[in-house]
């Protein structure tokens, strides 16, 4: 949650995004979404002195605390520490927390809890009622003024029972100040106004401690610059607030160590601070976190040398924490010298030999970072030293040779390979990275094949030796896949036979059910594959580790491609097609029983192919010399528009095949959306279907592909017919004969579609190609990186997200449209897709701040108190999911009383939230 300060008394130095640091979303004295960490004894509001099966573990033993919740950092911390305690296994971060758990929570704080004497007799008022279980508690709590008596004991304050209580926000911020010993700050500032909207609604007695908090960066403000400040806080927000609260006192909590990793090793975690080493074991239920995230990490993110703190019970881990992920080590290099019996390593430099400690944790390793034993650095090897910084021991941690011969032999993986620089990079059986060049006589072989760099594949297991820093072989002990290049020659059922580049055949083993990849063809077949000892395709096999081939990819074909011929005539004895192309040039062309034969979808035969090569027919062939591979009877062209000559009334088309041909202006144009459109609607590097008329000599019409984003604003799943409008209108649409599905590319029905959804429409002229479903988020905004142009959404269900829209954004408000993410704030409740271009849409949701009158089921409207006489805003409809909740708390409509304060957000005049306040 944000704070919107607009007037009243100044920040002393703290900017809006410091006060908001601390408490960012948390207590804040917010009362929004906050934090959870369950805070006291959580004993039941009762009479009872002992609280109900309390439970000490860390927050991980919270049943109601889910991994990846927003604020389970504080709730491991708290929890180890033993400043939280859960009941019967559950923390209840969303119940409101009385006043005398409150109490216990900063006694705990403040590391005063052990004064409690639980034995001694306590008194305090008749009418100052707290469960016995508290009661000491309270008594030392005012001992130690971090309670005013007089002012808690008074009159008006104990109408209701005192303990029970719910705890306000501006009574917690008191109690927090005096936690922390700043009562001082809170007395200077308490006649001055907050500077809040509602400060007229703050306690007099309580001015100071807000204003106290707000200096201190631990309290923040509501939308529209309120504290509300006899709002309820639950105990998430106050056990996370006293987590970061930490930071302004100077306590040691007892099972909680600070220092520098010394070593991780065999589970077990070593700190160093001011000459000792506290050691820790690393359990399974050790958390790890970073000072600079919420999100929960894992050991790896855990660094030597880095400082840490680490909170733990009986020599175990519960909890650790990255302090400062920089790690305290310098680099020093030189010469090789020698190591001498005694530990010491020396180097060799201008002025002498200085002198190192090393010892058996010391790691020696060779210029790729492979262990090496420290007999096998030559002397006069260039080496680095890295040595801590962190003790006056200054002991050497690593000792890497940088320059030195290197003969050996290793298994691993390959992980990269420079074709360009000459180079593999091997992931050895340590698991280490290391790289080295090859030349021309390096040696590749997988099997009894001998393989060419190009053929090497990443993930391939191999075996490699190394000699003289130069790699002298690679043997592929299995290999993940590898490609092969040449021509196909010839083609089965079972097995392919390829020509390679020195003119040699081959022969491969077919894998079931190969893949086959053949540009400008959708879904091909084998059968669409071209085999011939003179013309047949380039190709590349890929194989798996069986040698089997798995896909077969044609890189170019040999053949000809005419996209546009006209029949001279046709010689059905012979099967001779004499055609003239569009230079007027003469082709023959000879059809058998393999030429693939297509006339509008359907398949001719060899026999009656004549009765469609007609004098003046248009015909597509694709022909090595005059044999023929595949004829189709054209009736139409697609492909993209090259040019549009309105003086010859010419358009060029570049075929989807890559063949250019010139035709007619046609005789209409089809596109989606557009009455009466002409050729001058139709724009250079459209993507269109040019329909041949019948004589095949003019373009009956043009249809153009279009792709665009409109609304869902009528559904008739019977007919399959739905109504949508855009920017330019509203159009209805059959869509039988179009193909369904989301932005995942998993398919849908037409049921799966709704009014209201935005959807991406891919058209040819009227006829809709494909409908995409459009996925809408809509939430809070967390928060905002305008520079990076990213922005962080949560959603109704709690689920958080982040977007990059770069600069490529656009922010719909009622009151206009704005290209900057910097338009938006954190805390608006927003509407976010992607276009049909690929940018970022966010709508931001209005508002609505009233007070709740009644909910009418009938007709599933809110009505609300008029804000004037005149006001006639103040009935709405309901939307059957909207999110209606308080802080974390979700409410229902029933629970909301007349005079109740809340924030209402719209989608298309429709709530979907309402907060209360």
């Amino acid at each position: 949650m944000s704070g919107n300060y607009k007037s009243g008394r100044p920040f002393r130095g703290y900017s809006s995004k410091a006060v908001s640091a601390i408490l960012a979303g948390a207590i804040a004295l917010s009362g929004a979404s906050a934090v959870n960490a369950d805070g006291a004894a959580a004993v039941a509001a009762t009479t009872s002195t002992t609280p109900a099966a309390t439970t000490t573990a860390v927050a991980s033993a919270f049943s109601d605390v889910k991994s990846g919740f927003w604020a389970e950092k504080h709730i491991y911390k708290l929890a180890a520490q033993g400043i939280v305690i859960g009941n019967n296994g559950n923390f209840r971060p969303s119940d409101p927390v009385t006043q005398q758990e409150a109490v216990l929570m900063a006694l705990r704080f403040m590391k005063l809890q052990n004064m409690v004497d639980k034995d001694a007799q306590v008194a305090l008022p008749t009418d100052f009622k707290v469960s016995n279980y508290y009661k000491p508690y309270v008594v030392l709590a005012f001992q130690q003024k971090l309670l005013d008596k007089t002012l808690e004991m008074a009159p008006d304050n104990l109408k209701t029972s005192w303990g029970e209580r719910k705890a306000t926000r501006e009574w917690i911020a008191e109690v927090l100040i005096r936690a922390l010993g700043k009562s001082a700050d809170a007395v200077a500032a308490s006649t001055e106004p907050t500077g809040f909207a509602d400060d007229a609604k703050v306690s007099s007695s309580k001015r100071g401690y807000i204003n106290a908090a707000v200096d201190l960066g631990l309290a923040n403000g509501l939308d529209g610059n309120r504290f509300d400040p006899q709002g309820a806080v639950t105990r998430a927000q106050l056990a996370t607030f006293l987590s970061r609260a930490q930071a302004h006192n100077t306590l040691v909590y007892d099972n909680t160590a600070t220092g520098t990793v010394s070593e991780i090793k065999d589970d077990k975690i070593t700190i160093y601070d001011n000459g000792k080493l506290s050691t820790f074991n690393l359990v399974s239920s050790t958390v790890y976190f970073s000072s600079a995230s919420e999100i929960k990490g894992s050991l790896n993110d855990i660094k030597p040398y880095t400082k840490v703190m680490v909170i733990g019970t009986n020599s175990n881990a519960a909890y650790v924490e990255v302090i400062d992920p920089k790690q305290q080590v310098e680099s020093i290099q030189g010469s090789f010298a020698m190591i001498t019996g005694n530990n010491k390593l020396f180097m060799k430099t201008a002025d002498g030999y200085p002198e190192y400690i090393i010892d058996a944790a010391t790691s020696f390793l060779d210029v790729n970072g492979v262990k090496i034993e420290p007999s096998s650095i030559a002397p006069d090897s260039l080496i680095k030293l890295l040595r801590e910084t962190y003790t006056s021991t200054r002991k050497v941690v690593s000792v890497q040779v940088t320059s030195g011969v290197i003969n050996k032999n290793g298994t691993g993986t390959l992980k990269a390979i420079d074709l360009n620089g000459k180079s593999i990079t091997f992931k050895n059986a340590a698991g280490v990275e290391e790289t080295f060049k090859w030349n021309d006589t390096t040696i590749f072989r997988y099997q009894n094949s001998i393989l060419t760099a190009a053929e090497l594949k990443v993930g391939s297991a191999v075996k490699y030796t190394i000699s003289n820093n130069l790699i002298q072989s690679v043997e592929v002990t299995e290999s993940v896949e590898r490609t092969l290049q040449g021509t196909l020659y010839e083609l089965s059922s079972s097995s392919v036979v390829y020509k390679k580049s020195d003119g040699t055949k081959e022969v491969k083993l077919l894998a079931a059910a190969p893949v086959i990849v053949i540009p400008g063809i959708t879904n091909p077949l084998a059968s669409d594959l071209i085999a011939d000892a003179i013309g047949g395709d380039n190709i590349r096999l890929t194989l798996n580790s069986s040698d089997q081939v798995t896909k077969i990819e044609v890189t170019s074909r040999q053949i000809e491609l005419f996209a546009s011929l006209t029949v001279v005539s046709y010689n059905v004895k012979n099967k001779l097609l004499t055609a003239l192309d569009s230079s007027n040039k003469p082709h023959l062309f000879t059809l058998d029983e393999k030429t693939k034969l297509t006339n509008e979808g359907t398949v001719p035969t060899l026999a009656n192919i004549g009765n469609f090569l007609t004098e003046g027919r248009k015909v597509a062939v694709s022909a090595i010399g005059q044999r023929t591979f595949s004829l189709e009877v054209v009736t139409k062209y697609e492909g993209t528009v090259t040019s549009i000559n309105t003086t010859t009334q010419k358009i060029e088309v570049k075929t989807n095949e890559g063949q250019t041909i010139t035709l007619p202006f046609p005789i209409s144009v089809d596109i989606f959306g557009r009455t009466n459109a002409t050729i001058a609607d139709v724009a250079v590097g459209n993507t269109v279907s040019a329909v041949l008329a019948g004589n095949q000599e003019v373009i009956s019409v043009l249809r153009v592909k279009a792709i665009q984003q409109v609304m869902v604003t009528f559904l008739d799943t019977t007919s399959n017919r739905m109504n949508v409008k855009w920017a330019g209108g509203t159009s209805n649409i059959y869509t039988s004969g179009a193909v369904l599905n989301n932005e995942a590319g998993e398919t849908l029905k037409l049921t799966d579609f709704k009014v209201g959804d935005y959807v991406n429409l891919v058209s040819i002229g009227s006829s809709p190609v494909s409908l995409q479903l459009v996925k809408l988020t809509t939430g809070q905004v967390l928060s905002l990186d305008t520079t990076g142009g990213t922005l962080t959404v949560k959603n109704f269900a709690g689920t958080t997200q982040s977007f990059l829209s770069g600069n490529n954004v656009k922010i719909i408000r009622a009151s206009g449209t704005s290209t900057s993410l910097s338009s938006l704030a954190v805390s608006e409740r927003v509407e976010l897709r992607k276009d049909a271009d690929g940018s970022t849409i966010i709508r931001v949701l209005p508002m609505l701040s009233r007070y709740f009158s009644r909910y009418e089921s009938s007709s599933n409207q809110v009505v609300v108190k008029r804000d004037s006489i005149n006001d006639e805003n103040y009935r709405f409809q309901l939307a059957s999911n909207a999110y209606i909740h308080q802080g974390d708390t979700t409410l229902t409509v029933q629970s909301l009383k007349e005079n109740d304060n809340i924030t209402v957000y719209f989608n298309n005049d429709v709530i979907i939230e309402i907060v209360k306040q």
